[in-house]
């Protein structure tokens, strides 16, 4: 499988975040099993997970980022929710994105003026030590122009967090520039809103058991197992995509 990951990043280590979709409950508890799914896989796969900010993890390992580049988009999920004293099927939506992690010589080659940024701090909610809960190290990076945003609240400290959340944020803005092909940042200044388009996959538990890529046509009728990171045969068959 290695042998078709030849982008610049294939080889590196990824950064997956998951964002729920309108929905209310059912979309934020989607978007922490997909989290939980991709935590699976990477373990199956003999990689490490270190959990970033609530629904974000950084995945380490050989070709991370190559193997799991193209579970970028949205993934649907249709069951009988939980959180529904009716016991009604609802629809779920989930945007997933996975960015490579960069090597520090090109983050150094993205200059983003300070007047671009817009940085808040909150409480960490997750694990770092005793001074969790106590000061705020948590921290957020938007930038202005485009929008776009990071977190991390992995670092004991907010000057950690912050050049961890940086970091994420130009690897955010590299990708934007690939895709739209700018070779500059100025030309980034235009709003990016989030568009949430068709589903890649949909992950159907009722009325009947069945995960269907749209993209590769791959299908599985064991969606627990799906769930619990056993993704082989949807991965490579996108990697075999053109």
């Amino acid at each position: 499988m290695f042998e078709s990951l030849t982008g610049k990043y294939d080889k590196n280590h990824a950064h997956i975040s998951i964002f729920p979709g309108v929905g209310g409950e059912d979309a934020k508890d989607w978007a922490n099993m997909l989290l939980k799914m991709y935590v699976k896989y990477a373990e199956k796969r003999g990689w490490k997970t270190v959990l970033i900010d609530d629904r974000a993890i950084d995945v380490r390992g050989e070709y991370a980022y190559g193997t799991l580049k193209k579970e970028i988009g949205v993934h649907r999920l249709v069951r009988i929710s939980p959180f529904d004293s009716k016991q009604l099927r609802h629809t779920s939506f989930a945007l997933v994105e996975v960015l490579p992690e960069m090597p520090e010589m090109d983050l150094k080659k993205i200059n983003i003026p300070p007047e671009d940024l817009r940085v808040e701090m909150s409480r960490s909610s997750g694990p770092g030590g005793q001074n969790v809960n106590k000061r705020e190290t948590a921290v957020r990076v938007i930038h202005l122009p485009t929008g776009l945003a990071s977190a991390s609240q992995v670092e004991r400290s907010q000057l950690q967090n912050r050049e961890k959340a940086t970091a994420l944020l130009k690897a955010k803005l590299f990708k934007l520039m690939e895709e739209k092909q700018e070779k500059e940042l100025k030309n980034l200044r235009t709003q990016v809103k989030p568009e949430w388009g068709s589903q890649i996959r949909s992950y159907v538990l009722h009325p009947y058991q069945m995960v269907k890529d749209h993209r590769t046509k791959v299908e599985s009728h064991q969606p627990d197992k799906v769930l619990a990171g056993d993704l082989d045969k949807f991965i490579n068959a996108e990697l075999q995509l053109k």
